[in-house]
């Protein structure tokens, strides 16, 4: 599975891209809101992981918003350390496919990375 992290925080990058290539999957990272928004745009992904809070101008929902209105309708899964309820919604509202908030559990994460790989698997054979 091919996946899109856009995380800026090294250590969590660092535990995510790790415990996800252990588990045979390939991690493309990006540090910011920009970068994300390129490499989403021009690359092809099953899941892309996305941190709310990101550094400079554009947050992780306005990124989300912004692939959204471009038409790139890979699974999202939002990483957050806002983990109230309506910060959820939120997140699932601006078009989020799930929210998992900090500090997580790898295996959680993952089993819920691998759950919206096969769900946009089978959206696309669907379609």
């Amino acid at each position: 599975m091919r996946i899109l992290l856009i995380e800026d925080d090294k250590n969590v990058a660092a535990f995510v891209i790790k415990g996800l290539r252990e588990a045979g999957h390939n991690v493309i990272h990006a540090d910011s809101a920009p970068l994300g928004r390129e490499r989403a745009a021009k690359e092809q992904f099953d899941v892309i992981i996305l941190d709310r809070m990101l550094p400079e101008s554009e947050d992780g929902l306005n990124l989300l918003a912004n692939l959204r209105a471009q038409k790139i309708d890979t699974p999202v899964l939002i990483l957050s350390g806002l983990g109230e309820a309506s910060n959820k919604v939120m997140g699932l509202r601006a078009g989020g496919d799930d929210y998992l908030a900090k500090p997580f559990a790898f295996s959680e994460l993952l089993v819920r990375v691998e759950g919206l790989a096969r769900r946009g698997r089978i959206n696309n054979r669907s379609a």
